[in-house]
C-alpha cells in the first residue's frame, strides 16, 4: 500500500469514526428528548456548558513591559492611562481569567514571535516560546511573521532542538530548547504535496458523558504572507484563500463532534472607534471579504494582523452570520475573554459574549512624567516563574542591549505624516545611503527603506543617548543591504508599486521612505502609472534613461511587500546588515539631528 493510499484510508477511517460519533450524539439527543416527554415537560432551557476562550494576537515577543498604556474611560468620563504588558503580568492576568472557569482554552491569532525586541529576538524568540509554555497557551495560528526566518525555523519553534537555520546561533542560553508545548495551526499554508506545513485545526473537549462538549479551532494566516516575508523563506509553500480553507474544514469538524467552531486567523479589520466602543463603526479591511464568505455556522472569529483592538458583532453587518469578531491589539497589553454557552444536546452555541481585560503592569516614566498604576482596573502581580525566565534572559542580553551607540538631538518617530513617510524612516534611509555610497560599497546615489521594516520609535534618553537595544527594536529583522542599478523610468515604476494590487492599496499603501536628496510629489487622482510627479535627485529632474545606483534591504530585493520590480536591476553589490548601518550612522554623526519628514509631497486629498 502506498503512502498516499494509506493516508487516504486513514482519512476515511477518521471520517467514519467522526460520523459515527455524530450519529451517536444525535441518537442520544433523541432518546433524552423522548425520555423528557415520557416523564414531565421541560420547564426551562436545556442545561448549557460554559466555555471560556482567552484570546490575544500580535504579541511580537514582548516579554518585557513594552512601556505602553491602554486608555481606560472611567465611569465619571475621565480617561485614565493604564501601564500594560509584559509576560509576567500577562501570565497572572491569564490565570485570573481562568479562575472559576474550568472549561477554558487560550489562543493566539498569530505573530506571536518575530519583529520582537532584542531580549527575545536576540535568542531567536526562544524566550517567548518558553514563556508561553509556562503561561499555558493552547493554540497559536501562524501569522506572517512566524515565517520571517523560514519554514524550517518555524518548525524548530514547534518541535524544539538546536539546529541552525539562520545567521544567529540557536540555544544561546538554554542548551536544550524543548519547542512549543502548544500547537501552531496553519490551515491555509500548503506544501507541494497538497498537505499543510502544520496542523490545520485542533479540538478541545470539556465535561463528560451527556454534558461533554467539543470546541474546534481552525487556525490560519493571511493569504498575503508570501508578499510580507522574504520569499526564500516560504519557497515551496502556497497560502490559500482563507474563507475556502475554513469552509472546507467545517464539515470535518462537525463530523468529529464539534459543538462550536472558532476561527483563529491572522487577518483583521480597522474601525473608526476606540477599542472600548462596541459599535465597530467603520468596520473595514481585508478580513471583511473573508467574513462575508464564511460558513454561517461558525461561532467566533479571533483575528489579528492590523494591531487594532475591537469586539464586533458581525451579525449587525450580516444577520445570517451572527458571530463575534475580536482582536486584542498588539504586544500583550489586552486580553479578550469570550464566553460561550453550549447546549450539549443540540450541539450548538446558544449564547456568546466577549470582554477586554487590560493587562495592567509596572509603572514607568515617559517624557518626565510617571505613568502610574491605578485601582480603577484590576492590578496583576508578576507571575514568579515567568518573571524569573524573563529576568534570566534580560541579564544575558543586557550588555548588548544597553550599549550606547550615539546620541540624537530629538526623537525619531515611526509615525507617518500625511505623505506617508516618517522621521525614523528617513533616518534609516539616510543610514543606508551612507553605508553604501562609497564606490567600493556599491556607489549608491539613492536609498529606500520600507515602512513595514520600521517597528518602533527611537526615543533618546534625557542626555540624548540611544542604545543598541533601541535600534534593534526599531529594526529587528537583520536584513542585508544591496545596491543595484535602475533607470529613472524603472525607479518611477517602483514608486508606483506603493499603490499596486495585493497588499498595497490606495487607501493603505506600503510606502518607501527615500534618502536625503530624493524628492517627489504624488497625485492619486491620476491614472496608475502617472501618479509620480516632479521626481528629483539633489534638485535635478530624474531622467528616464539615466542609470541610478539604488540601495535597499534584502527583503525588498526578493520582492517583499509586493515590490516585485526590486528583483530586477543590474550590477548588484552586497552590503552590511541594516542594523549595523544605522548604528554606524548615528555614531558618526553624534549628536545627530533627525531629519524632517519632508521629502514626499501628497497632492491629492
Amino acid at each position: 500500500m502506498t503512502v498516499s493510499s494509506t493516508r487516504a484510508k486513514q482519512r476515511s477511517q477518521t471520517q467514519a469514526v467522526g460520523q459515527a460519533a455524530m450519529r451517536v450524539k444525535l441518537w442520544l439527543g433523541a432518546v433524552l428528548a423522548l425520555a423528557g416527554c415520557a416523564t414531565a415537560p421541560r420547564t426551562g432551557p436545556a442545561q448549557t456548558v460554559p466555555v471560556r476562550i482567552i484570546a490575544f494576537n500580535d504579541f511580537h515577543g514582548q516579554i518585557e513591559p513594552p512601556r505602553r498604556t491602554v486608555p481606560y474611560v472611567a465611569p465619571d468620563g475621565r480617561q485614565v492611562p493604564v501601564p500594560a504588558g509584559g509576560a509576567a503580568w500577562f501570565a497572572s492576568a491569564v490565570q485570573s481569567l481562568r479562575a472559576g472557569h474550568p472549561n477554558n482554552v487560550t489562543v493566539s491569532a498569530g505573530d506571536l514571535i518575530s519583529a520582537s525586541p532584542l531580549i527575545s529576538a536576540g535568542f531567536l524568540d526562544e524566550p517567548t516560546i518558553l514563556a508561553m509554555n509556562l503561561i499555558g497557551l493552547d493554540f497559536n495560528a501562524v501569522g506572517n511573521h512566524e515565517f520571517d526566518r523560514g519554514r524550517e525555523e518555524l518548525l524548530r519553534m514547534q518541535n524544539g532542538g538546536c539546529a541552525r537555520h539562520t545567521n544567529r546561533e540557536p540555544c544561546g542560553l538554554d542548551r536544550d530548547f524543548p519547542g512549543a508545548r502548544f500547537g501552531f495551526l496553519a490551515a491555509n499554508v500548503r506544501t507541494r504535496d497538497g498537505g499543510t506545513v502544520l496542523p490545520s485545526h485542533g479540538l478541545r473537549r470539556f465535561g463528560s458523558g451527556r454534558t461533554q462538549v467539543t470546541v474546534g479551532f481552525i487556525g490560519l494566516t493571511t493569504r498575503n504572507t508570501a508578499t510580507l516575508v522574504t520569499p526564500a523563506g516560504v519557497a515551496g509553500l502556497t497560502f490559500a484563500d482563507e474563507a475556502e480553507s475554513i469552509n472546507a474544514l467545517v464539515p470535518q469538524l462537525r463530523a468529529g463532534g464539534a459543538d462550536a467552531i472558532v476561527v483563529v486567523i491572522h487577518e483583521g479589520v480597522e474601525t473608526d472607534v476606540p477599542y472600548d466602543d462596541r459599535s465597530c463603526r467603520g468596520m473595514r479591511g481585508d478580513l471583511m471579504e473573508i467574513l462575508a464568505r464564511l460558513d454561517p455556522s461558525i461561532d467566533v472569529v479571533v483575528s489579528g494582523h492590523t494591531h487594532n483592538a475591537y469586539i464586533c458583532d458581525y451579525g449587525a453587518v450580516d444577520p445570517a452570520r451572527p458571530f463575534l469578531v475580536t482582536s486584542a491589539g498588539r504586544g500583550g497589553v489586552l486580553l479578550t475573554t469570550i464566553d460561550l454557552a453550549i447546549d450539549p444536546v443540540a450541539g450548538r452555541v446558544v449564547s456568546r459574549q466577549a470582554n477586554f481585560t487590560i493587562v495592567q503592569s509596572a509603572p514607568y516614566r515617559a517624557g518626565g512624567n510617571e505613568v502610574a498604576q491605578t485601582d480603577i482596573v484590576p492590578r496583576f502581580a508578576p507571575d514568579p516563574a515567568v518573571a524569573a525566565l524573563v529576568q534570566r534572559y534580560a541579564v544575558a542580553i543586557a550588555p548588548v542591549a544597553g550599549r550606547v551607540v550615539g546620541r540624537l538631538t530629538g526623537p525619531a518617530s515611526r509615525e507617518r505624516v500625511e505623505s506617508g513617510e516618517s522621521v525614523l524612516g528617513d533616518l534609516i534611509a539616510d543610514a543606508h545611503l551612507a553605508a553604501t555610497s562609497a564606490p567600493e560599497a556599491g556607489g549608491a546615489q539613492i536609498a529606500f527603506t520600507n515602512q513595514t521594516s520600521v517597528r518602533a520609535d527611537v526615543i533618546p534618553a534625557p542626555d540624548g543617548s540611544v542604545t543598541f537595544g533601541q535600534l534593534f527594536t526599531a529594526q529587528p529583522f537583520g536584513n542585508n543591504l544591496v545596491v543595484k542599478s535602475f533607470t529613472g523610468r524603472e525607479l518611477r515604476a517602483i514608486l508606483e508599486q506603493q499603490w499596486a494590487s495585493g497588499t498595497n492599496t490606495l487607501t493603505s499603501p506600503i510606502m518607501l521612505t527615500p534618502s536625503r536628496g530624493l524628492t517627489y510629489s504624488y497625485d492619486l487622482r491620476r491614472p496608475e502609472g502617472q501618479r509620480i510627479l516632479d521626481l528629483r535627485l539633489n534638485g535635478q529632474p530624474v531622467g528616464d534613461d539615466t542609470s541610478y545606483r539604488i540601495a535597499f534591504n534584502s527583503f525588498l530585493a526578493s520582492g517583499g511587500d509586493n515590490f516585485t520590480l526590486f528583483r530586477g536591476g543590474r550590477d548588484m553589490v552586497g552590503g552590511p546588515l541594516d542594523i549595523d548601518a544605522i548604528e554606524r550612522y548615528i555614531a558618526a554623526g553624534s549628536p545627530l539631528t533627525p531629519p524632517a519628514a519632508d521629502r514626499i509631497r501628497r497632492l491629492s486629498p
